[in-house]
């Protein structure tokens, strides 16, 4: 797993005028007038100064991206929210603030309503529509996985869901895919996966034939022969690998690799794998035990508190599913 180095601090509230204390001015003599408050003019309602600040925060330095959004209104009230994006090449961190009206106080975290799903803006957020998939449309869970076809932890990961988890939840639970290159530090991985594109759109089912051949042979792959490594693959499972070759020479689904990584980037994903089961985020190889156990716990918060119709009264009908 490849992480981006920042510094993380925990759940806080902090005065942005804590180094500007008010502070009273003196009596020159008994029955001078009141002392007036003289006070800081920073407010994190102003972007410049928000900036500043998390910089600080999180000592991110010039070479780090930082956009801070608009504020807009939030659920706790007196308050306004902002999202910082941090981000260098395919590295991002998202962060959550919450300012208070006079611009004085911020509280770094999430705020949830209880009558909502915790994990409800993830799963708004994560398309799968255009994604290689397998397992039931239906599947009360549904699992996207953010891998590089290039890093050998997610070789393991892709191991323990293709085999272990497809046995033992065949019909529960459905796989997306998501690109998820990290080419600063894996030279091949963009390529490979614009080319699993190219194999995607050319037949959809050998996706996951190519995804499990091109883990499996990992260690035999560089930048070099990549494509002459893909093109046999193809020859081997019938594919038209002059098209296929044609694909990978004008990157021609290089835009399907840039979308799933622009999407990646604004969830906050920087490092591969990042799986989310039902929009919850887990970093990380896991061990079979621990993902399973989050699997089971969603199959079984779906059957009580899922969005499955209820109390319907309808006519019997041969086409009515």
């Amino acid at each position: 797993m490849r992480q981006f180095g920042l510094l993380s601090v925990s759940l806080l509230s902090v005065c942005l005028a804590c180094q500007a204390q008010p502070r009273t001015a003196k009596k020159s003599e008994p029955g001078a007038a009141a002392a007036t408050p003289v006070t800081s003019g920073k407010s994190a309602l102003d972007k410049t100064v928000f900036e500043n600040y998390v910089r600080h925060l999180f000592v991110w330095g010039p070479q780090i991206q930082v956009k801070v959004s608009n504020p807009k209104p939030s659920t706790l009230p007196g308050f306004q929210q902002v999202t910082v994006v941090a981000s260098a090449g395919n590295a991002s961190q998202e962060e959550t603030f919450l300012v208070s009206a006079d611009g004085k106080n911020i509280i770094r975290g999430v705020v949830y309503e209880v009558d909502k799903n915790p994990f409800a803006a993830e799963q708004e957020r994560i398309k799968t529509d255009a994604e290689p998939s397998f397992g039931p449309a239906d599947a009360p869970v549904k699992l996207v996985i953010f891998s590089d076809f290039q890093c050998s932890f997610c070789k393991t990961e892709a191991q323990v869901v293709r085999q272990t988890l497809m046995s033992a939840f065949p019909t529960q639970v459905r796989v997306s895919f998501k690109d998820y290159p990290l080419e600063q530090i894996h030279p091949w991985a963009r390529p490979a996966a614009i080319a699993g594109r190219c194999v995607f759109q050319q037949k959809a089912p050998a996706f996951w034939e190519y995804h499990d051949w091109i883990f499996e042979n990992q260690a035999q792959i560089t930048t070099e022969n990549l494509k002459e490594k893909v093109l046999e693959f193809a020859k081997s499972k019938s594919l038209d690998a002059d098209a296929i070759g044609a694909c990978i020479d004008s990157k021609a689904t290089e835009a399907d690799v840039n979308r799933t990584l622009a999407e990646g980037r604004l969830l906050g994903v920087n490092s591969t794998p990042t799986m989310y089961v039902n929009g919850r985020k887990l970093v990380g190889q896991l061990p079979w035990a621990q993902l399973k156990s989050v699997i089971e716990h969603e199959i079984d918060y779906q059957k009580t508190h899922g969005d499955a119709k209820c109390c319907e009264v309808q006519l019997s009908s041969p086409v009515t599913k």
